[in-house]
């Protein structure tokens, strides 16, 4: 009886909502989240609103009564300029925050601008890739050839205040945000460095344009490539040089994915399939256990490979790794890797908003679920914090184990 008066209330609440124009539109994601803009919806019918009140309990109804009138209370009688579309966007994002996941977020219009360009390769701002690590505001890895790796950032770093602004209760993305700007002003970064003082660094911003694979013929047959982070156009570019190399006489292949903070997961397997042998990449598993697995289709592989990888190799860099390491295709050279084996979708709200949610874990081949916890390579190399920076140990280091695949054959 409860339950039916309740949705009885919230029937004629969501009238009342749709006809004060404070819903918005919400727009459903393609399956594959390729399309921003896809499935938008109009303002839901009492049909639909009753197909969606009869999934909820009597607590999930009263609770959702409990929002809707405190949205006109302060809509009628709070004394400052409000709008109802301000409200539900705060109801949103207060709604994404609770989740306590730094990868959810409620995206407002200008995040969800600047991640669409980021996808696409450019965007204003200091080239700083950001994650969470031990719930501090964690550098990644710094994007190279940009403000934020001439000044000396690195991997690793903690950023404690962006301008004046403290990070300690800041979400991810709105740290993005507030770093990330117009070409040619400054932002200040408050850097935390293990066994080191805090430092402030004054970077001034410029257009991030991200070439995301090179490449070069090494001695010897050995190819080299050098994957920044996975864009919308990393497969196709990196399947490119991999027929330049061959054509070049390339007969080993060392694979550069330090300090690659990740990208999208379907341009990650899309590299894999052109290393990793007819098999399973990567499965991603959902929250209620289903899995997709992603496989590749490659029945030759190149020949000898070698994969760098350090702490700033994150995400989708760490599903190529994995598979590497999993499949024994070949040998990961450099240091652990950082962690995030979260799976994120980018769910449009309306035509300039949307909702970004962790929808899954992935696993290696072998079934390793590596979030937080990273992927230990098989030759450990540390770099020294003091060394001849015209020196790369790591790289040299792959060289000579690539060299004593070759000689093996």
């Amino acid at each position: 009886m409860l339950q039916k008066f309740l949705k009885f209330k919230l029937i004629i609440v969501f009238s009342l909502l749709i006809s004060l124009s404070l819903i918005p539109c919400t727009s459903l994601a393609a399956p594959n989240g390729d399309s921003p803009g896809a499935g938008v919806l109009q303002k839901p019918s009492i049909m639909e609103l009753n197909m969606y009140l009869s999934q909820m309990d009597p607590a999930e109804m009263a609770a959702t009564l409990k929002l809707f009138r405190a949205i006109l209370v302060v809509k009628s009688q709070f004394i400052g300029d409000i709008t109802g579309e301000g409200l539900m966007n705060g109801a949103v994002k207060g709604m994404v925050n609770s989740l306590d996941d730094p990868y959810s977020v409620y995206m407002d219009p200008k995040m969800y601008k600047e991640l669409m360009l980021e996808t696409k390769g450019s965007f204003g701002g200091v080239g700083i890739v950001l994650g969470v690590k031990d719930k501090l505001l964690t550098v990644v890895a710094p994007i190279e050839g940009t403000p934020a790796e001439k000044a000396g950032i690195l991997s690793g770093d903690q950023i404690l205040r962006i301008d004046a602004l403290d990070t300690k209760d800041m979400q991810l993305d709105e740290a993005v945000g507030k770093i990330r700007g117009k070409e040619g002003t400054e932002v200040k970064l408050l850097i935390a460095r293990t066994g080191q003082e805090v430092k402030e660094y004054q970077l001034t911003r410029a257009i991030i344009q991200i070439k995301t694979v090179s490449g070069k013929m090494l001695e010897d047959g050995i190819g080299y490539i050098r994957l920044s982070m996975f864009s919308e156009t990393t497969g196709p570019d990196f399947e490119q040089k991999i027929q330049e190399l061959k054509a070049s006489g390339m007969q080993a292949l060392i694979l550069d994915l330090r300090n690659n903070p990740g990208g999208l997961i379907g341009e990650s397997v899309r590299v894999a399939n052109q290393l990793i042998p007819n098999g399973p990449v990567v499965s991603v598993i959902t929250k209620d256990g289903s899995r997709e697995t992603y496989s590749s289709t490659l029945e030759k592989t190149l020949g000898p490979l070698v994969v760098l990888i350090n702490n700033g190799s994150a995400s989708a860099s760490e599903i190529v790794a994995g598979a590497v390491q999993d499949t024994g295709v070949g040998k990961l050279v450099g240091t652990k890797t950082f962690g995030k084996g979260s799976v994120q979708r980018v769910v449009p709200l309306d035509g300039d908003s949307a909702v970004k949610v962790t929808i899954a874990r992935y696993h290696t081949p072998k079934d390793r679920s590596i979030n937080g916890i990273g992927i230990e390579p098989d030759i450990l190399v540390e770099v020294p914090a003091e060394t001849d920076s015209k020196k790369d140990l790591q790289l040299e280091k792959a060289t000579e184990v690539i060299k004593a695949m070759l000689n093996a054959k």
